[in-house]
């Protein structure tokens, strides 16, 4: 299926209800792979747009790049790579193409529906409401603000604690645009998967060592959400499913480190 033929307002009312404490497990479990598994965009669309964004070719910045992305949500895709002179893995983040286009026009419908509803006996204004989300999710599509937002958080997080709760990824600010955003690759598990990994590594996910693994991860993300709210007043307010990794370490009682995207 054509990733032009989805609505994304559907895709991100999606991620926004995919989560256990607003929908049934059944929904859950449907709803969440659009957090990281949408339809994705062509390869020959996502080199248009590097290239582009970038003014070179890729060949001429990155050392390898798969063609096959790692994940796919309403905005963007992701593609594992490694930049030239650079031993690091990265992941870049590349806007589907028309995709800021597409979006406005879906809000535009939500906006004259909700005038429509506003004539009925609703009390609650609607289009008050449809306003904002067209704020909000105009920022999204600013990458460059986005490297910033994660910047910020990143180096808040590391001067507050002698470890960090959670890991940011580092960006790479010469390799960032309104639409690419190239940062350091972390490996992990969506937070999701964590109960499918402990059982690989024959760890019951209901036994005492899962449950102190996931009350670690909880503490973690408790901590990392406390401070950036009530210690910066600047956090991460996108933390769906998809934007939350579990590190895989060595053994599986290190299975702890959290990743924020």
């Amino acid at each position: 299926m054509s990733f032009f033929f989805v609505s994304l307002m559907r895709i991100k009312i999606a991620q926004i209800l995919g989560k256990p404490d607003l929908a049934p497990a059944a929904w859950v479990r449907k709803l969440v792979t659009l957090c990281d598994q949408a339809p994705a965009t062509p390869f020959d669309a996502v080199r248009v747009v590097l290239e582009k964004e970038l003014g070179k070719s890729i060949e001429q910045v990155f050392e390898t790049f798969d063609e096959k992305p790692l994940g796919s949500a309403s905005i963007a895709q992701v593609h594992r790579a490694r930049v030239k002179g650079d031993k690091r893995d990265v992941v870049v983040k590349v806007q589907h193409p028309g995709v800021e286009k597409l979006m406005m026009v879906d809000i535009r419908n939500l906006q004259i529906f909700a005038l429509y509803m506003q004539k009925t006996d609703i009390k609650f204004d609607l289009f008050s409401m449809t306003k904002e989300i067209e704020k909000q999710i105009g920022y999204e599509f600013d990458f460059k603000r986005e490297a910033n937002a994660m910047e910020k958080i990143r180096r808040f997080l590391y001067d507050n604690n002698r470890k960090s709760p959670v890991l940011v990824p580092r960006v790479f600010p010469n390799l960032v645009t309104r639409k690419v955003l190239v940062m350091e690759f972390m490996n992990g598990i969506p937070i999701l998967s964590l109960g499918d990994e402990m059982a690989k590594r024959g760890i019951n996910p209901h036994g005492k060592m899962a449950e102190a693994a996931k009350f670690n991860i909880l503490h973690s993300l408790s901590q990392a959400y406390g401070q950036m709210i009530l210690k910066s007043g600047f956090f991460h307010a996108d933390p769906h499913p998809g934007n939350i990794l579990i590190g895989k370490g060595s053994e599986a009682s290190h299975l702890l480190f959290v990743v924020i995207l």
